[in-house]
C-alpha cells in the first residue's frame, strides 16, 4: 500500500539522468487548465491475482490564499488505503504546496506523512530568485523553476502538447527529501482510453522511473490526461515488484472547463 498510494503523488517518476535542454520552454508558464476550488478523487486498484481490488483513494483539492504576500494556489493532495488494508498497512499522506500564481512556481512545500508507523514530516520553503530551498534540513541549492511533488502535477496540466511530436521528452526538475531530480515526461500521443469512470478522448504520457522502490526501472509507467482544456489526470498504470497498480479518476467537482473529453460514462 505505501508504493501504491505514492504512485499519485510520484506519476512524474525520477530521472537518473540530466535532461535538460527545452527548460527554458516552461519558465513562467501560466496556468490556463484549473481553477480555484477544483475537487479530484482518484481511486486505487491493485491486481495480483488477475483481478483488480479497490485499494484506497487520493483527493486532490485546490484554493485560492495569500501566502508572504503573495496570491498562491493551495493545492493539497490527500491520500489514505480503505479501513480492511489497514490490518496490513495503514497509510495516511498528506502532501500540500503554495503555488505562486503569476510564475507557476512552489513557495513552499509540505510532506506529512504516516505509512505502517513510519512518520516523515518536510517543510520546504523555495527561494526561485536565490535558487534555493530551505527544508527542516538545512539549506539547498536547486535549478531554475524548480518543482515540487504537489506543484508539479499542477504545472504539468498546462503544458501545451500540441507542440510535441509522440516520442518527444518533455523536462522539468523537481525538489523532494532534500535533492533536485531531473525529471521529464515521455509524449505518446493521442488516443481513447477506458477507464473505471468512463470513455476518454486522452492525452498519453510516459514518465522515467528509477528502480529501487516497489516500481521498475525505466519507461514502464504510463498516464493518461484529459484531451480537453482541463488537462484532468484520468488513469495512471504500472507494474509493480508484485503484480500491477491502476488509478483512475472517479470524481471531479468545479472544472475549469466541461469536460468535452468524456465519450461517456461507464454503464452508458
Amino acid at each position: 500500500m505505501k508504493g501504491i498510494l505514492k504512485a499519485l503523488f510520484l506519476l512524474v517518476g525520477f530521472s537518473a539522468v540530466a535532461q535538460n535542454e527545452g527548460m527554458d520552454d516552461f519558465c513562467g508558464i501560466k496556468n490556463t487548465a484549473f481553477i480555484p476550488g477544483e475537487i479530484i478523487t482518484m481511486k486505487v486498484f491493485y491486481n495480483t491475482l488477475g483481478m483488480y481490488v479497490g485499494a484506497g483513494e487520493a483527493t486532490f483539492t485546490t484554493s485560492l490564499e495569500r501566502f508572504n504576500g503573495k496570491t498562491a494556489y493551495h493545492c493539497v493532495g490527500e491520500g489514505k488505503n480503505y479501513p480492511f488494508f489497514d490490518n496490513f498497512f495503514k497509510v495516511r499522506d498528506r502532501y500540500e504546496t503554495y503555488i505562486d500564481t503569476a510564475t507557476m512556481l512552489p513557495i513552499k512545500f509540505i510532506r506529512n506523512v504516516d505509512e505502517g508507523g513510519h512518520k516523515i514530516y518536510n517543510n520546504v520553503t523555495f527561494n526561485q530568485g536565490t535558487g534555493t530551498a530551505v527544508s527542516n534540513n538545512g539549506v539547498f541549492k536547486t535549478t531554475r523553476c524548480i518543482q515540487d511533488v504537489i506543484s508539479s502535477i499542477y504545472y504539468a496540466r498546462n503544458i501545451n502538447f500540441n507542440k510535441y511530436k509522440p516520442g518527444d521528452k518533455i523536462p522539468f526538475d523537481m525538489f523532494l527529501d532534500d535533492e533536485v531530480y531531473h525529471l521529464y515526461l515521455r509524449y505518446m500521443g493521442k488516443e481513447t482510453v477506458k477507464t473505471q469512470y468512463g470513455k476518454f478522448r486522452a492525452i498519453k504520457f510516459k514518465p522515467l522511473l528509477i528502480k529501487g522502490t516497489i516500481f521498475e526501472g525505466g519507461e514502464k509507467m504510463t498516464a493518461w490526461i484529459s484531451d480537453d482544456p482541463n488537462h484532468l489526470l484520468l488513469r495512471v498504470e504500472s507494474p509493480v515488484s508484485v503484480g500491477n497498480i491502476k488509478v483512475d479518476m472517479f470524481g471531479y467537482k468545479n472544472l475549469r472547463y466541461p469536460l468535452t473529453s468524456l465519450l461517456n460514462v461507464r454503464g452508458l
